[in-house]
């Protein structure tokens, strides 16, 4: 549409069906690439994304061409398809029903960086961690190749 400016920072989760331990390190690099091209190609743009074992959490810019439903259902086929049609697993890959989604502020607004909430949280709630590990994690994340 002309003349329409969004920002719109959606935070997505879903689970691997029945919650199994299906994506494995050796193809989830391979695989969050994937899911963020087909964001891409969407005309969306992909900003974090994390496969652990049983989940994922996608951080994408959404594009009003699309909604977020729509987006979920896409990128659930296409990485289905592309998990069993390269067999990296001996079962069958499936993503589990439905999806959560959450708004992020735009950064403009917010006063600290992630890492300080975090470390504010960890702190708030007396949780011990080393700071280097949570700085080291933090980075990884900022430096990830999408």
């Amino acid at each position: 549409m002309p003349n329409t400016f969004t920002q719109l920072l959606i935070q997505l989760v879903f689970a691997v069906k029945g919650r199994q331990n299906f994506v494995k390190e050796s193809f989830r690099d391979e695989l969050e690439k994937y899911i963020c091209g087909i964001a891409r190609n969407k005309s969306h743009k992909p900003l974090s994304i994390y496969c652990m074992p049983d989940h994922l959490h996608f951080l994408v810019g959404l594009h009003t061409s699309q909604s977020i439903s729509e987006l979920v259902k896409v990128i659930k086929k296409s990485s289905t398809d592309f998990i069993n049609e390269r067999h990296f697993l001996k079962n069958h890959f499936y993503w589990q029903e439905g999806f959560g989604a959450s708004v992020i502020p735009n950064h403009k607004w917010i006063k600290e960086t992630f890492q300080q909430e975090y470390l504010n949280f960890l702190k708030k709630f007396e949780i011990m961690i080393c700071e280097l590990l949570t700085s080291l994690i933090l980075t990884r994340r900022r430096e990830k190749d999408l």
